[in-house]
């Protein structure tokens, strides 16, 4: 066996690749590899979302996602203009639709205030339009700090980084088993053996496996939700100039189907939010049964599904019905059409739950001895990255 890597990095998303280059730059000449089953980089949640630069309004002020959304913000804004990395920083809308949503329209526009957004606006139904002309609603906010940006870009700028600071990304090499000795870490994978000091686990839809190996109690599992996308025709991009949103349910981590320009110049909309029948499943054909015994073996699972069964059912309906998606979105662009719409690829979330049935609603982390698995990074977790990998580093050296 080779000697020691000061530390594995388990995971080529952003999070796994921003840790690694952190951690690279505040120790130069250390040996770091980043492990990743898949061919390419980002080939999940970072390459399947939205591609939105979040702004931080919408989290709890003092939380992990509020504090480590503001500062990555910051710095992933700040790192994209060092490399050239597409992004713009044009602003969104979260529109109301419903005298309902207006008491959850203000309390978003003060925890905006309590998180340092400036500049955040109320607008009349009047003044949507000064904005996004084709979109209608009785009020919104205009939140100028959200913004689009290319993730796969940014992510192999940062592999660049990394390779380039003297670290190795390994890809296709799968980690099968975690053994500890006294003095290192013996990782078997599916390319032998590797010996290392430190782990890091940023494992997205598989991270509860991970941190099993080393903590069998532990007492959280990953619901994996797809989001389904839809692309605007080019015949009807001209509808929606920048991002609108819907005011989103606080009962639901999603926020709602809403409309993103990204920054190759089409428009997304959605994702809905429907159980995934497979960690990495894409489509309803997608169907992994170790999977879906890890979820329905799950008693969080079962009491999730009971206090959200209205929800979800119409979750589905969208998924199953081009119409019913349509008419979610007519809610705010009440021009879009069926035929404005064709099917864009989707995404995965890992979501964590609790065995109470309980969503874990901010980034976690749990830290034995020398491994620290990263359990649950949500969105915003591409805008925070940079910020979580400081917090990463850190806590690996205590």
């Amino acid at each position: 066996m080779k000697p020691p890597y000061d530390i594995v990095i388990i995971g080529a998303g952003i999070v796994g690749l921003a840790t690694a280059q952190k951690y690279l730059s505040q120790h130069p000449g250390k040996r770091l590899l980043v492990l990743d089953k898949e061919d390419r980089l980002a080939a999940h949640q970072t390459g399947r979302n939205s591609g939105v630069i979040h702004s931080g309004i919408y989290y709890k002020p003092g939380s992990l996602k509020a504090t480590n959304c503001r500062d990555g913000y910051h710095q992933l804004v700040a790192f994209c203009q060092k490399h050239d990395i597409p992004h713009e920083i044009c602003g969104k809308l979260i529109v109301a639709t419903r005298e309902d949503e207006l008491p959850r329209l203000e309390a978003l526009h003060q925890r905006a205030q309590a998180n340092g957004l400036e500049n955040v606006t109320r607008l009349s139904a009047e003044q949507i339009a000064d904005y996004e002309p084709h979109a209608t609603g009785i009020a919104a906010l205009r939140v100028p700090q959200t913004g689009i940006v290319d993730y796969h870009a940014l992510c192999r700028a940062l592999a660049q980084e990394i390779t380039a600071a003297g670290g190795t990304i390994q890809l296709q090499t799968r980690l099968l088993e975690i053994v500890e000795s006294n003095d290192q870490l013996v990782l078997e994978t599916s390319q032998g053996t590797i010996a290392a000091k430190q782990l890091c686990t940023c494992a997205g839809l598989h991270s509860d496996r991970l941190a099993r190996q080393t903590d069998p109690e532990i007492s959280l599992r990953i619901i994996p939700f797809r989001g389904e996308y839809y692309e605007l025709t080019p015949e009807a991009q001209h509808l929606v100039k920048h991002l609108i949103y819907p005011v989103p349910d606080p009962a639901f981590p999603f926020l709602g189907v809403h409309f993103t320009r990204m920054t190759s110049g089409g428009i997304e909309a959605g994702p809905n939010a429907v159980l995934a029948l497979a960690r990495e499943g894409y489509t309803w054909s997608d169907i992994n049964l170790r999977d879906l015994l890890d979820t329905f073996a799950w008693p969080g699972f079962w009491t999730l599904a009971k206090r959200h069964w209205r929800m979800g059912s119409d979750e589905i309906v969208r998924s199953l019905s081009k119409k019913a998606f349509t008419h979610a979105l007519q809610r705010l662009i009440p021009e879009i059409q069926e035929s404005d719409l064709h099917t864009a690829p989707s995404g995965v979330r890992a979501q964590a739950c609790h065995s109470d049935g309980s969503l874990l609603d901010d980034f976690h982390f749990e830290q034995h001895r020398r491994i620290l698995h990263v359990c649950n990074a949500p969105s915003p977790a591409a805008t925070a990255a940079l910020s979580i990998a400081d917090s990463i580093v850190e806590q690996m050296q205590k």
